[in-house]
């Protein structure tokens, strides 16, 4: 499910490691989310609109010194949706794992429009001795059998590294309507070195096909905003490594009802 190779002689990467041996820290990571409904391209009247097709845009900051200076790995996330989200994930192209791992054909051989969106990013840090190499990498997302979704990352300077996270859907209550729970595999960058954490993630969700003349939405917006705003919430879980507790840091925020 990972692969990391050397790409530069006396770099370490990653999306984020540490320096020196990580001791115990009591806080955890900060965190801030912003989400936004957005239209879906070459679709019209999609995005911002109540009972419309959209796709949501997700920007992630992480920050933190606990693992040696900076955030402890990142393990999972899980993503609710508010109450009355409908999702259709029937109908659309999927892509095997298979097709991603290592010895899969890669990203480019997924089906015509199994791709749940545009190439996002991801950024981080590693360290290996003394000195901290932020990662840069892309993030691709794409719809996986039995209706979830899988996200490939590839980290290419200074160091190569693939890594494939998967993600399926469950019913919630209350406020919400579905909850999608992700795993995220730890990464390990050389031989003895600390494993990688996430410093950012920006990442667009949401695409539509045409069959047999009707457009299906992979998700549509509520019909209905409660006051104040649709609710949402996302659960990002740290690993606990180097001496560090597994800490899950919680998230709630309100996404503005669509103007009128």
């Amino acid at each position: 499910m990972r692969r990391a190779i050397t790409g530069v002689v006396g770099a370490l990467l990653a999306t984020g490691a540490s320096v020196g041996a990580p001791g115990i820290a009591s806080a955890a990571p900060t965190v801030s989310i912003k989400a936004m409904i957005v239209p879906i391209p070459g679709f019209p009247k999609t995005g911002d609109r109540l009972g419309a097709g959209a796709a949501v845009e997700t920007q992630v900051t992480i920050s933190g010194t606990e693992y040696g200076g900076f955030p402890p790995p990142l393990i999972g996330v899980n993503v609710f949706l508010p109450k009355g989200t409908l999702l259709h994930p029937a109908g659309f192209p999927t892509c095997p794992v298979s097709t991603l791992e290592p010895a899969g054909q890669g990203p480019m051989a997924c089906p015509k429009g199994s791709r749940a969106g545009p190439v996002g990013r991801v950024d981080g840090e590693v360290a290996f001795g003394s000195t901290i190499v932020p990662e840069e990498g892309t993030l691709e997302s794409f719809y996986a059998p039995g209706g979830g979704l899988e996200f490939f990352t590839y980290g290419r300077k200074p160091v190569v590294i693939e890594v494939i996270s998967t993600a399926h859907y469950v019913n919630a209550g209350g406020l919400y309507s579905h909850e999608l729970i992700a795993e995220v595999p730890l990464v390990e960058t050389v031989p003895g070195a600390q494993d990688a954490s996430v410093t950012s993630i920006s990442v667009k969700v949401g695409s539509a096909i045409k069959e047999n003349g009707k457009t299906i939405y992979y998700g549509r917006v509520p019909t209905r905003c409660p006051s104040g705003g649709f609710p949402a919430k996302a659960e990002l879980t740290f690993g606990g490594l180097g001496g560090l507790t597994q800490t899950t840091v919680t998230k709630t925020l309100k996404v503005p009802c669509p103007p009128r």
